[in-house]
């Protein structure tokens, strides 16, 4: 098409529209609308090749209407001459042929060339003009044929192609008109027709390239946003795809006209789910869910909270699932489907989760918020225990009677339980976390060992109920010296607590794995856990023990995976200490304190 270097169209002799990418014959498997879109994104060069063949086409018949005329006018009588007789039958032949020829190749997608427009307008300029000069009866106006490649040249061809085809007609015109005024003619009757007809030419090159010029750039506009919107409507796919929730168009009739991998996974777990379209009421299991939109329709309206259903396919076992739903505005109907008096179709969008998953997440935003409630609470239980803990130690100072001092040391005892709770509850409350940082588990480890056996008044040696294998050399990790001592001392006190009293009941082992972690194990001699508490052991305010809070292990697991650790159970039947607690860090280099004193 025409246009200029401004518009953005190449230096080609043909336009913008040479330069887009082929038409695809290609399907998407999802909707015949997506291949509908891509045809129209990527058929910029069909409709330059459409206009091309609809040129081969006129060129073909109006080489057959030459031949019907000069046959007509030799059959009335009319003298004409052999030579544009036998230019006419050339020009149809290789009309026709070469129409025949683009038809046989169109599914190539050809680029046009220069060989293309020589081969249509070149020949048609030089043709029509010889015929114009050939003429001397003037029976038929062949000079008119010209506007026929001057047109085509400002549709196809950039300006200056178009003007230069234009100047070449021009040019023949006046010689035809010097000529025939030279031998008896009329001269400057026919110079000034010939200048005239030469003045229309030009302004049908230009106007032409103009409107071809604009149309581009219209067209090219539409297809950037066509593009946009085509990109815009593959992202939203690919998000409804990947979300976790079941996703479902359902139309008035129970329809179901879209349903990502979620959904499909919901109505069958085993893949029996069509790909869509397909009516929700082929499945007896699915009519549940759609009398349940065919009620909302009938309503107006679905229910805020959403819905809980049972659907499952044949053979399968029943599920249940919360449906949401919303409506839409109204597809926008075609005219013609306007003016058979259809009206405009609402479609119902469900979001579908399976139930299960539904409670156990309303479970853990239970937890959460309960959790920020026990720390605000446990903040403002700390400073009047606090008060109290001092006014005991007060009354510890004075003298007092053996059941004075009885009470006194239960009230100590009994504040220590509840300091511990509150730093329980407020360790496990959801808060900032602390940044990991390297240390030497070696020498962390062996100093919460050895503080919190003097603590628990426990020996050590070879004949204590604790046995500690430490490695000779330091080992790096990344964790918390703080968030390990806790970690340490809960996963001490209930091996102690649940061991016997056999010299090594309680195992505690530090040693490096292959790769880039390390293993701490605290083991144990006792009974083993029974298996319906083994699930329960991480979560939250669960205790085996009536003065237990059920926050040790839980804390544990927290302060691990803040730090990028994991800490599981391991029984072991066959091995003397069969409960195993182990925890795997990641390994970090070794700190400069460790380097200083090797």
């Amino acid at each position: 098409m025409s246009g200029d270097a401004d518009t953005g169209q190449d230096s080609s002799w043909f336009g913008p529209t040479a330069a887009f990418a082929d038409d695809l014959d290609t399907t998407d498997d999802s909707t015949v609308w997506t291949a509908r879109v891509r045809r129209l994104l990527h058929g910029g060069r069909a409709t330059q090749r459409r206009i091309y063949a609809t040129y081969l086409l006129a060129r073909a018949a109006l080489g057959l209407v030459l031949l019907a005329a000069q046959g007509l006018l030799s059959w009335l009588g009319a003298r004409s001459t052999g030579w544009v007789f036998w230019l006419g039958v050339g020009y149809a032949l290789q009309a026709c042929v070469r129409w025949g020829w683009w038809k046989r190749r169109a599914a190539q997608a050809q680029r046009l060339t220069a060989v293309h427009w020589w081969g249509t307008v070149g020949v048609d300029v030089l043709v029509f003009g010889l015929m114009h000069w050939l003429d001397a009866t003037s029976a038929l106006n062949y000079g008119a044929l010209l506007v026929l490649p001057v047109l085509m040249a400002g549709v196809l061809s950039t300006r200056l192609p178009a003007l230069a085809t234009a100047s070449a007609v021009t040019l023949l015109l006046l010689l035809t008109a010097l000529h025939k005024g030279l031998e008896g003619g009329d001269l400057a009757g026919m110079l000034s027709q010939a200048g005239l007809a030469g003045a229309g030419v030009f302004m049908i090159a230009l106007v032409a390239g103009q409107m071809t010029q604009r149309l581009a750039r219209e067209e090219r506009a539409a297809r950037d946003s066509l593009e946009l919107a085509f990109q815009q409507a593959e992202l939203n796919r690919l998000v409804i795809d990947e979300m976790s929730d079941g996703v479902l168009v359902v139309d008035r009739t129970g329809r179901v006209r879209a349903a990502n991998p979620a959904a499909r996974a919901l109505l069958s777990d085993q893949g029996q789910c069509p790909l869509p379209p397909f009516p929700l009421g082929q499945e007896k299991g699915w009519r549940p869910l759609r009398d349940a939109v065919q009620a909302a329709y009938e309503a107006g309206h679905w229910p805020l909270e959403g819905i809980d259903l049972s659907v499952a396919a044949a053979g399968e076992v029943p599920r249940s699932i919360r449906v949401r739903a919303r409506f839409t505005r109204g597809v926008r109907l075609t005219p013609s489907e306007a003016s058979a008096g259809r009206q405009q179709e609402v479609l119902a969008v469900l979001f579908a989760e399976e139930l299960r998953q539904v409670l156990a997440r309303q479970r853990q935003e239970r937890l959460v918020a309960m959790g920020r409630i026990s720390a605000g609470v446990a903040h403002e239980i700390r400073n009047p225990l606090a008060a109290v803990a001092q006014a005991n130690a007060l009354l510890q100072e004075d003298a007092l009677r053996p059941d004075q001092q009885r009470l006194v040391r239960i009230m100590a005892d009994n504040v220590e339980r509840l300091r511990r709770i509150v730093d329980d509850v407020l360790e496990a409350a959801p808060g900032g976390s602390t940044p990991s940082r390297c240390l030497d588990a070696v020498a962390e480890t062996g100093t919460i060992v050895s503080e919190w056996a003097h603590t628990v008044g426990l020996p050590l040696g070879g004949t204590s109920r604790l046995q500690v294998l430490l490695p000779s050399a330091p080992l790096g990790v990344s964790f918390d010296s703080d968030h390990l001592r806790r970690v340490l001392v809960n996963l001490l006190d209930n091996a102690l607590r649940h061991a016997s009293d056999q010299p090594g009941a309680v195992c505690l082992q530090l040693e490096p794995l292959e790769g880039e972690f390390v293993r701490l194990t605290v083991a144990n001699d006792g009974l083993p856990i029974p298996a319906e508490v083994e699930p329960h052991l991480f979560e939250p305010f669960h205790s085996t023990r009536s003065r237990g809070t059920g926050l040790g292990l839980y804390i544990c697991r927290e302060l691990c995976e803040r730090h990028g650790a994991l800490i599981d159970y391991v029984r072991r039947p066959d091995a003397a200490r069969c409960n195993q607690f182990v925890v795997v860090m990641r390994r970090d280099a070794v700190p400069d304190e460790a380097r200083l004193h090797l």
